[in-house]
């Protein structure tokens, strides 16, 4: 099982790069059979080249992540955490309040990853 700062870590370093446009180094903090649920309640994508599909379009949006507070681990293989997606929308500069769930593999990597938010978690600003 990873430790709690191995999990706070690769959390962490998805944030870091996702803010520089990395999609392959998201991809990477993945294991090869995981699956991604972004929102939790649309269609899975499984396994490491649908996942890195969706990360490639999910930057070239140019949204940055924004931690609202602190990553939480947990006593077993999980953790999560809350922030913000900061991005241009047609309707304006917008916000969306999310929560993400990862699970883990021994080695640190995300076997899963659940986001959580529904429409009135995004806001326009502008």
């Amino acid at each position: 099982m990873p430790t709690e700062q191995t999990m706070r870590q690769a959390m962490q370093a998805y944030i870091d790069l996702f803010n520089v446009s990395d999609s392959a180094g998201i991809a990477e903090l993945y294991a090869e059979d995981a699956t991604v649920e972004d929102p939790v309640g649309t269609e899975l994508k499984a396994g490491k080249p649908a996942i890195a599909a969706f990360y490639k379009m999910a930057v070239a949006t140019g949204a940055k992540l924004k931690l609202a507070a602190p990553i939480r681990a947990s006593h077993g293989n999980s953790a999560a955490m809350a922030f913000e997606v900061e991005l241009n929308m047609p309707e304006g500069r917008a916000v969306i309040r999310v929560i993400d769930v990862m699970t883990f593999n021994d080695a640190g990597k995300f076997t899963s990853m659940r986001a959580y938010w529904g429409k009135e978690d995004m806001v326009v600003l502008s």
